[in-house]
C-alpha cells in the first residue's frame, strides 16, 4: 500500500492470514510427516507497533518507505555516522527500524503511548504463533538499535533515541526456541500439538544459509524484488572503507560468523514496473500461452549490449552509494532503439550494479569468487549467464531456489533434533545444481561497458537531489 507518496506500508492482517493460509497448507500435506517445528524469517527494518496480544496499532512501515528522513537528521545533530556505524553495525539510512519508531512516536504519538512492543516482521509473527516475544541477532541488527558486538540492544542508541528497551523484543542467536504453537490456533491450522516455534533470520543471511554459504569468498545473490549480496567472514571491522561504501556488519545466521550485503533496492521491482507499464504486449501473449510473463519479456532480448544505459534507483539506490534522493534513467536512447535495446539494458543495468558492489567488496577485503544465484530472477538461464559474463566469476544455481525459506527449515531442524546442528542440516539439505561460466569475450565487452556505468550515478546524482 503506499497511502502518499513515497511511503509504503503493509497491512499486518494480510501478512498474519498469509501464514496461517501457508501453514494450514503445509499442515494439510505433511500429515504423514507432521510438522515438528517453525522457523521465522522476514524480510529486515520493517515495523509495526503492537499491544500485548500482538495485535498491530498501525500498518507495518516498510523498508523502502522514505518518511523518515526527518530522523535521519536527527541522528546527524545528535551522533556521527562513525559513532553509529561503531555501535550497530549500520551505516545510518532512512530505512532503519529505529527511525520508523521515533516517526511513530513523533507524528502518532497515541500509537506510541499504546505500544506494548514495537515488531519487525519475524518477532510479530513469532509473538502471534506461541505468545512469545523474541527476534534474532541477524534481524534485530537490522533496526540499528542493535549492538552487533556484544548482541544485545544497543542503550546507546536507545538512550539517544529515548527509546526504552522494554518496547523492543528479546533478542535470541537464530536457531533458538522461544516456544511452542498456541493450542487451540494449532488445531485451527490442523498442525500437531506441539510444534515449536524458532527464530530464523534477516530473509538475506537466512537464504545464504539455504544456499549453502559457510565461508569467505562464496556469496548469495538474492534476485528477487530487491537485487542483493551477502558474503560472510569471520572478523567483525567496522572500517571507515566500510562505512563509506554503507556496507553493514552483522551477525550471520551461523555462529561465530559475520555477513553483509550489497544491494539494489530496484531489482526484480525494476522489472516488475518495467512489465506493468511498457509490456502489456508481452504479458497477452504470456497469459495466451500459459507462460511466465517475466519469460517472455526476457526472451525478447537484444543479443548483445548496447551504448544504451539504465540507472536502476526507482526507489533510491542501494550500496555503495545508499543515496535515498537518487532516481532511475535512461541515457542513451536514440530514434534506432528497440524494446529488445530497452529489456537487455535494464537486465544488464541490475548486473553492472551488482558488479559495482563485488568490485567495493573486494576491496574491502571481501573478494568474491562465486556467486550462487537464488529467488525468481534465477529462475532464468539467459539472465545467470549474462550475470557470470559481466561478473566475471562462475553463478551457481543451488537445486532448492527458495533459500530463505530452506535456511529457516534448517534452523528449525536442528532446534528439534532433526539435525544434530546447522551444519549437519546443510551437508544433508543443500546441493547445488546448474553452473554457469563466464563467457571471456562477453565479459570483456562488459569490462568496457562497465567504465562508463561507473560514472552513471555520479553525473546525476546532484540534479536528482534538485529535484527534491
Amino acid at each position: 500500500m503506499q497511502p502518499r507518496e513515497d511511503w509504503v506500508e503493509l497491512d499486518p492482517r494480510a501478512i498474519w492470514d498469509a501464514v496461517k493460509e501457508t501453514l494450514r497448507e503445509a499442515g494439510s500435506r505433511l500429515a504423514a510427516d507432521p510438522v515438528r517445528a517453525i522457523g521465522v524469517s522476514s524480510q529486515g527494518e520493517t515495523v509495526t507497533a503492537v499491544d500485548r496480544d500482538a495485535q498491530s496499532l498501525c500498518n507495518f512501515i516498510v523498508t523502502f518507505d522514505n518518511r523518515t528522513v526527518e530522523q535521519v537528521k536527527f541522528w546527524e545533530r545528535t551522533l556521527s555516522r562513525a559513532a553509529i556505524y561503531r555501535a550497530t553495525g549500520m551505516p545510518l539510512h532512512p530505512m532503519y527500524s529505529i527511525n520508523k519508531i521515533l516517526w511513530i512516536k513523533g507524528h502518532l504519538p497515541e500509537v506510541y503511548r499504546r505500544a506494548h512492543k514495537f515488531t519487525l516482521v519475524e518477532d510479530f509473527v513469532i509473538a502471534r504463533l506461541c505468545g512469545e516475544f523474541g527476534i534474532d541477532y541477524t534481524l534485530a541488527s537490522r533496526s540499528m538499535a542493535f549492538d552487533v558486538e556484544k548482541k544485545c540492544w544497543s542503550r546507546e542508541i536507545l538512550q539517544a533515541a529515548g527509546v526504552e528497551e522494554s518496547l523492543l523484543s528479546p533478542v535470541h542467536p537464530s536457531g533458538t526456541v522461544i516456544g511452542t504453537v498456541k493450542r487451540e490456533l494449532a488445531a485451527e491450522l490442523g498442525l500437531p500439538g506441539r510444534v515449536l516455534v524458532v527464530t530464523g533470520g534477516h530473509d538475506q543471511p537466512a537464504g545464504a544459509l539455504g544456499a549453502g554459504i559457510a565461508e569467505s569468498g562464496t556469496a548469495m545473490n538474492a534476485m528477487g524484488t530487491a537485487d542483493a549480496i551477502c558474503p560472510v567472514f569471520e572478523n567483525v571491522s567496522f572500517s571507515n572503507a566500510m562505512l563509506a561504501d554503507n556496507y553493514a556488519v552483522y551477525p550471520y545466521t551461523r555462529e561465530s560468523l559475520y555477513c553483509t550485503i550489497g544491494f539494489n533496492l530496484t531489482g526484480g521491482l525494476l522489472l516488475k514496473w518495467y512489465r506493468d507499464t511498457l509490456c502489456r504486449e508481452e504479458e497477452r501473449a504470456a497469459r495466451e500461452a500459459g507462460a511466465d510473463p517475466y519469460s517472455v519479456i526476457l526472451s525478447g532480448m537484444s543479443d548483445s549490449p548496447k551504448d544504451l544505459f539504465v540507472l536502476p534507483h526507482f526507489v533510491g539506490s542501494g550500496t555503495p552509494s545508499l543515496d535515498p534522493f537518487s532516481k532511475g534513467a535512461v541515457v542513451g536512447l536514440k530514434i534506432s532503439t528497440t524494446k529488445s535495446n530497452l529489456t537487455r539494458s535494464i537486465v544488464d543495468s541490475i548486473n553492472l550494479e551488482m558488479k559495482c558492489n563485488l568490485e567495493r567488496l573486494a576491496a574491502n577485503g571481501i573478494p568474491i569468487r562465486e556467486v550462487r544465484a537464488v529467488g525468481g530472477g534465477a529462475k532464468s538461464d539467459a539472465w545467470l549467464a549474462l550475470k557470470a559474463s559481466c561478473f566475471g566469476v562462475p553463478v551457481v544455481r543451488p537445486r532448492v531456489q527458495e533459500a530463505v525459506s530452506l535456511g529457516s527449515a534448517l534452523l528449525a531442524g536442528a532446534a528439534a533434533g532433526v539435525f544434530s546442528g546447522v551444519a549437519e542440516a546443510v551437508k544433508a539439505m543443500v546441493a547445488m545444481g546448474d553452473t554457469f561460466e563466464p563467457d571471456p569475450r562477453l565479459h570483456a565487452v562488459y569490462e568496457e561497458k562497465y567504465g562508463k556505468y561507473r560514472e552513471l550515478y555520479g553525473r546525476l546524482a546532484d540534479f536528482n537531489r534538485s529535484l527534491e
